[in-house]
């Protein structure tokens, strides 16, 4: 598998052959299946650190770029990972649109239908531009059509959702009820969101790198992450939406590592303790019943000099999951939404990946997706019930950031 490192070099190479590409492209299948053959570079949350910083410029921010009006440095680095992501985003993309063309049933779904399209021109976007990323100019006008495909993809996630929606309500009309045997469209649900976290973790890297500086940050990285603070801001989120819901919600604890700081991606982090909160609270008060005294939901944050993971445990008394569901709530074609509670996040059409406006319980997607977030670099999400008595979630997070990103094919 190709390296960060020696897919800069290739690029440098490639790029100075000044390959252009129109944006008329006749026969875009085949352009889509060469790129597809080309092998994606996986990266690390230490790699993108040191990207950001300009380590593979053999010049750091430290010795360079940090005078008042010096701004070399930093134009190098926008230039170098603008001319990574020329590379690597058309091939990331031709491998997706590849997997939606062949995923059985979901494919003739209208949604994941649409996803395909956005995606085409996305890839077809990229390719409208020269390889070549040689000027301050050239890569302005490149960040301005990256910056475009962020956006187009904000509402994908909710999108492939529902196309999930469509394929049980498709399933269901011809009698069938037992979604855990679609292997295949789970193993492509699992592949095309690990690449999609993939995909926006390299765009929002570039395009917060080129924002004024944030104190602790190196792009969307914090280097001094506060898991007790993330799970803090989690709480008044999931609290919010308890609220809304039932008028009350659970009190939550928090105990172990509260002084913990580690670099990793906060926004990942919020995600999956959100979601983890989120079901808990919810557990919680229709196993206890509305305006009942309530057992405090538990987390805690673990960790030690020698430990190999950060971990965090959520911890409930809200009557637990049966063994015969536990395989289930991976499934991105189960969930215990009301029917019309579906129905109606099917039809919001501007929906993002971290909006608190959704229902506590939607589309059957959160647990899934939060152990994609997770297992991105390297850790991991597990749940363990006791049934009649409450559910333990633990996070797992890897402490030095070094384990590559888990790229499908």
């Amino acid at each position: 598998m190709w390296t960060l490192q020696r897919t800069l070099q290739r690029t440098s190479r490639s790029a100075r052959v000044g390959v252009r590409f129109s944006s008329d492209i006749s026969d875009m299948a085949s352009v889509v299946r060469k790129h597809a053959l080309e092998p994606q570079t996986s990266t690390s949350l230490q790699t993108l650190m040191r990207t950001g910083r300009g380590e593979f410029l053999h010049k750091t921010y430290r010795d360079a770029a940090w005078k008042k009006d010096d701004k070399v440095a930093t134009e190098r680095v926008l230039m170098q990972v603008a001319g990574f992501l020329r590379h690597e985003l058309p091939i990331r993309l031709a491998h997706r649109i590849l997997d939606l063309e062949q995923v059985p049933l979901l494919r003739d779904m209208q949604s994941v239908r649409a996803v395909k399209d956005l995606y085409t021109t996305s890839f077809r976007d990229l390719l409208s531009v020269p390889q070549k990323v040689a000027s301050k100019q050239e890569e302005a006008a490149f960040a301005d059509i990256v910056e475009s495909i962020y956006e187009r993809h904000a509402g994908v996630l909710v999108q492939m959702a529902r196309g999930a929606y469509e394929l049980r309500a498709a399933t269901r009309q011809r009698g069938e009820t037992d979604f855990t045997e679609m292997e295949e469209p789970h193993a492509f649900l699992d592949r095309f969101y690990i690449s999609r976290i993939g995909i926006r973790v390299l765009i929002g890297q570039y395009l917060s790198l080129r924002q004024q500086p944030v104190h602790n940050y190196i792009g969307i990285i914090c280097q001094k992450t506060s898991p007790y603070e993330i799970v803090k801001r989690a709480i008044d989120d999931a609290s919010f939406m308890c609220n809304r819901k039932y008028g009350d919600a659970p009190e939550v604890i928090i105990t172990g590592r509260l002084d913990l700081t580690f670099p990793y991606v906060p926004t990942h982090l919020h995600y999956i303790t959100l979601e983890l909160l989120k079901n808990s609270m919810r557990a919680t008060v229709d196993w206890h019943g509305v305006d009942a005294d309530y057992p405090p939901i538990k987390v805690v944050i673990a960790d030690g000099r020698e430990n190999e993971d950060v971990v965090i445990k959520v911890s409930d008394e809200g009557g637990g999951i049966p063994r015969s569901n536990m395989n289930k709530i991976w499934s991105y074609l189960f969930t215990t939404a009301d029917p019309a509670v579906q129905e109606g996040m099917v039809a919001f059409q501007e929906h993002d990946d971290h909006a608190v406006d959704s229902p506590l319980a939607g589309l059957g997607y959160g647990l899934p997706i939060s152990r994609s977030y997770a297992r991105y670099f390297g850790g991991d999400l597990s749940i363990m019930s006791m049934e009649g008595y409450g559910t333990d979630a633990f996070v797992y997070l890897t402490r030095l950031g070094n384990t590559r990103e888990p790229l499908p094919i």
